[in-house]
């Protein structure tokens, strides 16, 4: 049996910017937000209001590109070349740099959305295709991808920092995959099971999977979706508890 053994510190992101949450609410309480950059939710105006508030409240700002589909919020499959991939990934990451760079801030790291996400994680020809887009756009940018997964393993052969992601609020399978939104368990709402699964996360490095499979998983940022309609409240919730496990809350790459 593992011996519970806190990590040092997490980076506790949220995805944000998608214009369905309480953004303000939300931003004081996590490390790093992921900004919806035009694909699946977002457009200049709600790029460059989260990056002020990112930049109000000392809170990384990333990107959070994804397949171009805003009627499915970019959590459907759109089938499509490896380069048609990148040159959509470079669009949005390159469009949010640049309102970035008009109000004096840096981008600090890109996670995926959605569908796109979720691909990157089994597919490696996309997720080399990302990892590729992402360091030849610039290389001091950290690449967030599902803990184990092709995708942060393709960004470390592309010579990209990598954060291994964790969720807070998502189920998980067998294979250390999110169940598919729409099957029973993928999402969590009980906020007492989320915070039991995010201490697991955060002082033994493991998730229960659906079939009760104990998942070892590297965590160094943890997930919370800001779309949901309770995120500030769970927002809240994790990271008290990630602060009763004595557990700092820090950017990838902020030492504690």
């Amino acid at each position: 049996m593992k011996t519970e053994q806190p990590k040092a510190s997490i980076d506790f992101n949220c995805d944000l910017g998608e214009g369905c949450g309480d953004d303000a609410a939300i931003l004081p309480l996590v490390s790093s937000a992921n900004i919806a950059c035009g694909g699946h939710a977002g457009d200049e105006a709600t790029m460059r209001a989260t990056l002020r508030l990112c930049r109000q409240f000392g809170v990384a700002a990333g990107a959070h590109p994804s397949f171009e589909d805003r009627e499915h919020f970019g959590r459907r499959i759109m089938p499509m070349g490896t380069d048609v991939i990148a040159r959509m990934v470079h669009a949005q990451l390159a469009l949010l740099a640049a309102i970035a760079a008009e109000e004096g801030m840096h981008l600090s790291h890109v996670k995926p959305h959605g569908a796109l996400y979720n691909v990157a994680a089994d597919d490696r020809a996309v997720a080399d295709a990302i990892a590729a887009t992402v360091a030849a756009f610039d290389p001091s940018l950290v690449l967030f991808g599902l803990s184990g997964s092709a995708l942060p393993a393709a960004g470390e052969a592309h010579g990209l920092r990598v954060a291994h992601e964790v969720f807070a609020e998502r189920g998980y399978d067998h294979r250390g995959r999110l169940l598919p939104r729409g099957t029973p368990g993928a999402v969590i709402e009980s906020l007492d099971d989320a915070i039991a699964q995010v201490h697991r996360l955060a002082t033994r490095g493991e998730v229960v999977a659906d079939d009760g499979f104990v998942v070892a998983v590297r965590a160094d940022t943890l997930c919370l979706h800001g779309d949901r309609g309770d995120a500030a409240t769970f927002a809240q919730a994790v990271r008290s508890a990630l602060e009763a496990d004595g557990v700092a809350i820090l950017p990838v790459g902020t030492d504690a």
